[in-house]
């Protein structure tokens, strides 16, 4: 097929009112960056809690998309990441365990995420200012194995603790 006929056919393919253009469904796009994905929105929850808010709606949905766009990711990680308390260790365990029930919630099949805690261990900003415990206190949605098999070689928890079985009701 020439390159003229071929640009005229995918013209055609995405005018409205074709009868192509009305079945298939919009492109999605993802960014990973060191195999994070990026959120289109933060996951947040109340103070010092595991409770989520439902400004964390968008970034969940966006995750379940993903991983049902993505049949190949195995396995995603779900790092919990907490500075500035003192439980920060059980804070993130369960703050990753709740976002993996949650995603679970929106049909994600739970073999496939693996909820790890972090707690203060890999910060990202200065722990010494409010704002850079406010970037040190997330949660990182990580390609962790690809078709059963972990990337790159490296454990699927990371090194982190894997704070829960999300299959477990």
């Amino acid at each position: 097929m020439s390159a003229l006929r071929a640009a005229a056919l995918s013209l055609l393919l995405t005018l409205p009112g074709t009868a192509f253009a009305d079945r298939a469904p919009p492109p999605r796009e993802f960014t990973i960056e060191d195999s994070r994905l990026v959120l289109p929105t933060p996951i947040t929850f109340e103070a010092d809690t595991a409770n989520l808010t439902s400004l964390s709606e968008r970034a969940l949905s966006h995750i379940a998309r993903y991983l049902t766009d993505k049949t190949y990711v195995s396995t995603l990680r779900i790092e919990g990441h907490v500075a500035g308390t003192p439980d920060a260790q059980a804070l993130s365990e369960k703050r990753a365990l709740g976002v993996t029930r949650a995603l679970v919630a929106h049909g994600v099949d739970c073999k496939r995420l693996l909820p790890v805690g972090f707690g203060d261990t890999k910060p990202i900003a200065d722990s010494s200012t409010p704002e850079g415990r406010a970037q040190n206190t997330r949660i990182a949605p990580i390609n962790a194995g690809l078709r059963d098999r972990p990337i790159g070689g490296m454990p699927l928890d990371g090194g982190g603790r894997v704070a829960g079985d999300p299959c477990a009701k």
